[in-house]
């Protein structure tokens, strides 16, 4: 693995600060990264809008997470910080990014959105990128959603596919093909965090949880993106253009 010291952190400890101990309220504010007030934001916001079933909340988050599936490619793209108006102009982007997007669409809906860092281990990556293990660091920082489509905090796990999987458990997250985890969260919960039953629990890969943020924006801030910015402008015009695939074997495009 490297990479220790190309990451943001370089090998040091990871902690929750202060404030994030105490959980962080969130908002419908846009911000550098969830800038919902760019015209190309709100064109696929008005799209989703007519897609959903309902004018409920909910309803509209399952329509803009299925419409950024369907619109924008995911690749292997490394900048955290790419405002979700660039993912949707150039129609290709991350997991993180592509879930930036849902984020900004719904803060220009009113829905408040906040973030909760998590620190997982870089092999949980291992099986995409199989000839690429050398290239991996050794922990990865994840911003992951959390929305507030009612009266109270939803993971992005319980706001995008089925409510549970008592009936029949679903297939489990390999991380090897053309499913990226964005797309997973259509089909099954899957948790970062231990629960009692969890549908796809990934808890295992997660070294720590760094808490709650008031957004993507300010996780970033605190601890750095994972790869150092020289490496990442050096190989990210290559990874945003990788499209995911078997086993990691799709070619830049």
């Amino acid at each position: 693995m490297v990479c220790a010291s190309l990451t943001s952190w370089r090998g040091a400890v990871l902690s929750p600060v202060s404030n994030s101990a105490t959980g962080a309220g969130g908002g419908t504010e846009a911000t550098a990264i969830l800038d919902w007030h760019h015209p190309a934001v709100e064109e696929l916001h008005q799209a989703a809008m007519s897609r959903s079933a309902t004018e409920n909340p909910a309803d509209f988050l399952i329509a803009a997470h299925a419409l950024v599936r369907q619109e924008i490619r995911a690749v292997y793209a490394l900048d955290e910080a790419q405002p979700a108006s660039v993912t949707v102009r150039r129609g290709r982007g991350s997991c993180s990014q592509r879930l930036a997007v849902v984020e900004a669409m719904a803060r220009r809906n009113g829905i408040a959105t906040r973030t909760r860092g998590y620190l997982v281990r870089g092999e949980f990556w291992y099986p995409r990128f199989r000839r690429l293990r050398v290239l991996i660091p050794d922990r990865v920082l994840v911003a992951w959603p959390e929305f507030r489509p009612g009266g109270r905090w939803l993971d992005a796990s319980a706001v995008f596919g089925p409510v549970g999987c008592e009936s029949t458990a679903p297939d489990p997250f390999t991380n090897d093909g053309a499913e990226t985890l964005f797309d997973a969260l259509s089909r099954a919960p899957l948790s970062w965090r231990p629960a009692d039953r969890p549908c796809i629990d990934l808890s295992g890969h997660v070294e720590a949880d760094l808490g709650l943020f008031e957004s993507r924006d300010a996780l970033f801030a605190e601890y750095g993106q994972t790869i150092i910015e020289p490496v990442r402008s050096l190989i990210d015009p290559v990874f945003s253009r990788w499209g995911a695939s078997r086993r990691g074997r799709g070619r830049p495009r």
